[in-house]
């Protein structure tokens, strides 16, 4: 009977940090468009913080509480998942091409920083100067946005725009209520994922590389099946890497900051895996910058023999 308590408690915690995270940002960027703020800086910010809002709030309250294996394993297993699960998926469904930036700088970005988050941790701790250091690198990808931004080439189509219909007093009620969610919504997720952890005699490392990556990266599962369905390739792919790079250079920077973060041996495995899954990737599309269903297959394998490493040789 305990388990299926926590097992709907999980389930309870993964729909309000989604649907939390949906109405912050639709609530959030609404404010922001009443007040003429260019749509492109708020896809930048409020956007880019939002889709990434679930796992930033369960990485923050886990490492807050002591679960530091849940704070570390959740954005990186969120980032394999991301790759070998969600893109490869979505290619399967439809072939997927990206664009040179993608190509010859996030993707490269993407095996250079979370290279960093492994040489950091090798002394056992994300500390508040290793915090310093990803917040360096975050601001460094984000002048890169917005350069890319005034050339053209960013995408922003999912920024929800206000209309005349949206009153000021509903716009931030939605949006503190999305907050709110969020907020009760991850510590739900991370008392529920500790305790099913216990009852089923699993750690909590292997907790946060699965079950948890799998609720938080909900929200970029739906969101690339759906675009590329609409045949917006660079939002399917884009979607997934920036969410990477934000998942470390932001979520691990701003909770280290907050609070030092022990960083298990364990975990280094798990970080060359993320790694890989990026040069995978990588190798996937450089020939014609296309990923199609062999790569697809080739990245899900991957997962496939990643997660019977952590079930059996964990």
């Amino acid at each position: 009977m305990q388990i299926i308590i926590q097992l709907l408690l999980l389930a309870l915690g993964f729909v309000l940090l989604i649907k939390g995270a949906d109405k912050f940002v639709e609530g959030s960027s609404k404010i922001a468009d009443k007040f003429h703020i260019p749509q492109l800086v708020i896809g930048l910010t409020i956007v880019a913080f939002g889709t990434s809002a679930p796992e930033a709030a369960v990485s923050i309250n886990a490492a807050l509480n002591a679960n530091a294996d849940i704070a570390i394993s959740n954005v990186l297993g969120s980032n394999i998942f991301n790759i070998l699960i969600i893109i490869g998926i979505t290619c399967i469904i439809l072939p997927l091409s990206i664009q040179k930036s993608t190509l010859y700088f996030e993707l490269p970005y993407v095996i250079i920083t979370t290279s960093v988050l492994l040489l950091l941790g090798l002394d056992g701790k994300l500390s508040f100067i290793d915090g310093v250091i990803l917040w360096i690198m975050f601001i460094v990808f984000f002048l890169y946005l917005i350069r890319l931004s005034k050339s053209g080439k960013a995408q922003m189509d999912d920024v929800p725009e206000a209309n005349e219909k949206d009153k000021m007093p509903l716009l931030i009620l939605i949006t503190i209520l999305g907050m709110a969610a969020i907020i009760i919504g991850s510590d739900l997720t991370v008392d529920s994922a500790s305790k099913i952890a216990e009852i089923f005699g699993m750690s909590p490392r292997f907790i946060g590389l699965t079950i948890v990556a799998f609720g938080t990266s909900l929200p970029e599962l739906i969101t690339s099946i759906t675009a590329a369905k609409k045949g917006k390739d660079d939002i399917a792919v884009g979607n997934i890497v920036g969410s990477n790079l934000f998942n470390i250079l932001f979520v691990l920077s701003t909770t280290s900051l907050i609070t030092p973060i022990n960083f298990a041996r364990s975990f280094i495995v798990d970080a060359l895996v993320a790694i890989a899954a990026a040069v995978i990737l990588l190798v996937c599309v450089f020939r014609d910058r296309k990923v199609g269903k062999t790569g697809g297959i080739i990245m899900i394998t991957c997962y496939v023999a990643y997660f019977g490493y952590l079930v059996f040789l964990r």
